[in-house]
């Protein structure tokens, strides 16, 4: 388990898991979402970056003397990550873009040593990739990752020069004004998708707050336990049509409970939450996993989270769940998104409130709690969808007050992504891609004094465009109102337990 520090920490300690005693090869950058300096973070915990951990495990079982700054974690200011990176001389940064984070990523690149290689990979680097090249705040790119890094991220650590071999590797060459791709060599699986049963375990010292000490007591840990998503979500830029080349893959449910057994053995950890879609996505993978968990008798040693599919969880019968509740399972998160039928379909869930109202209902009565994450704001969402919304939410918060388990709802304003079905739609209408990607925060803390808004401050953030009928400020009074309620009423569940 990781402590929180007591005193201040000297550069290369914000570096998790590197050694300051070796030649550095490349310290992994997550962006702080917002200029710290400037307001600082009032939230205690955010959630780890396997994605960065998993790049730099490898790296490290591959030799090399690797480290990762998540500068969002400890709440660092712009200014302040980078003068951290210069003054570790690394070969190599490595910068982990997201639409929300770009700019500040972009920012911090600019401030480094010039000696210093950069390369970068994620989300906006596979969705807008021409942008990030011309990016003059990236001048000194030398390798752009699009896709999963780790077989690709060791091999430029091993020589640079390797980029013109490997696949989807890009470059700018700023004196002819051209782009470098790498030509393919070898078995493009081991560099695009590799086996996720033979890569190493995510190594916990790259992570400054996982596993954590939870509220009830517990030292909980994340997992990934699959990779791609088979689902088409408007507003999602993991959506399959849009991720062609991603292989879907799940992780063998022994190697899964291998690596509980392993993170119990290290730090003593005995909750567990998988982050991915598809644990409680896909019926063979339901079946499939709880065979497992029963046999290692998962439900005796230990609890676990994981996201659940609505409509997959609707086609199971009881037993199913009921073996779920035996295993352990304590919470499932459900991309419930809206009460308004309209609104679903626009987004292409494939569910209905009636049916998001029944597996709630069916999980709450075997004592499984449920987390229901939710939009307001989505484009051409009126007033009275909106108002559906809010409804179908207290609606399942009355459901959840006379059984076992316990609703709780996260509700989000919407936020566009490149590389997510509606973005298209969206540039067609009209609205400026630049603009869509103007981040900025929203304090509905009052600077941390509201306390019930604290835990959430790290996901209030906006573009500032109004894309339904409800005006931005009357989204966030019922944002805040929503989070105000959630709060006290968990706050209130915990007393009463």
């Amino acid at each position: 388990m990781h402590e929180q520090p007591s005193t201040p920490l000297r550069d290369h300690e914000y570096v998790a898991g590197l050694d300051p005693d070796r030649t550095v090869d490349a310290i992994f950058v997550n962006a702080p979402l917002r200029d710290y300096t400037l307001r600082p973070r009032v939230n205690d915990y955010t959630l780890p970056v396997l994605g960065l951990g998993y790049i730099a495990s490898y790296a490290k079982s591959q030799g090399f003397n690797v480290g990762v700054l998540d500068a969002e974690a400890h709440g660092l200011g712009i200014q302040h990550t980078a003068r951290i990176v210069t003054a570790l001389s690394p070969r190599w940064a490595g910068f982990n873009l997201l639409a929300p984070t770009y700019r500040i990523s972009a920012e911090i690149c600019s401030l480094l040593d010039p000696q210093i290689l950069i390369m970068a990979g994620g989300h906006h680097a596979k969705a807008a990739p021409d942008l990030v090249l011309r990016d003059e705040r990236f001048r000194r790119l030398a390798a752009l990752i699009i896709g999963e890094g780790e077989t690709r991220v060791a091999a430029l650590l091993d020589d640079p020069e390797r980029r013109s071999g490997l696949p989807q590797v890009m470059w700018r060459d700023r004196l002819l004004n051209t782009t470098g791709v790498g030509i393919p060599q070898g078995d493009l699986h081991r560099w695009l998708s590799p086996d996720i049963d033979i890569l190493p375990f995510v190594d916990r010292s790259f992570l400054p707050q996982d596993p954590y000490r939870a509220e009830d007591g517990r030292l909980e840990a994340n997992l990934v336990c699959s990779r791609g998503c088979p689902y088409e979500c408007g507003f999602c830029g993991a959506a399959a049509s849009m991720n062609p080349d991603v292989r879907i893959r799940t992780r063998d449910p022994r190697n899964i409970i291998e690596e509980m057994d392993l993170l119990h053995a290290q730090y003593g950890t005995t909750a567990f939450r998988a982050v991915d879609d598809l644990f409680l996505g896909a019926r063979r993978v339901i079946h499939h996993a709880m065979d497992a968990f029963t046999a290692a008798r998962i439900g005796n040693r230990y609890t676990w989270d994981a996201t659940g599919r609505i409509n997959v969880l609707h086609r199971e019968d009881d037993r199913t769940l009921a073996t779920l509740a035996a295993n352990g399972l304590r919470e499932v998160a459900l991309g419930i998104e809206s009460g308004s039928e309209r609104i679903l379909r626009m987004m292409d869930k494939r569910i209905t409130p009636q049916m998001t109202h029944t597996v709630t209902r069916r999980l709450l009565e075997r004592g499984v709690n449920v987390k229901g994450y939710f939009i307001l704001g989505y484009p051409g969402e009126s007033r009275a969808d909106a108002k559906d919304t809010i409804a179908h939410i207290r609606t399942l918060w009355s459901l959840s007050d006379r059984l076992p388990g316990t609703f709780r709802a996260s509700v989000f304003t919407f936020r566009p992504y490149p590389g997510s079905p509606v973005w298209a739609d969206l540039v067609s209408q009209g609205y400026d891609p630049g603009q869509m990607q103007d981040y900025t925060d929203v304090d509905l803390t009052d600077h941390g004094a509201d306390e019930a808004m604290r835990g959430r401050d790290e996901f209030n953030f906006t573009t500032g465009l109004q894309f339904g009928e409800v005006p931005l400020p009357e989204l966030n009074g019922h944002l805040a109102d929503l989070s105000r309620e959630q709060f006290h009423r968990s706050h209130e569940q915990g007393a009463a337990a």
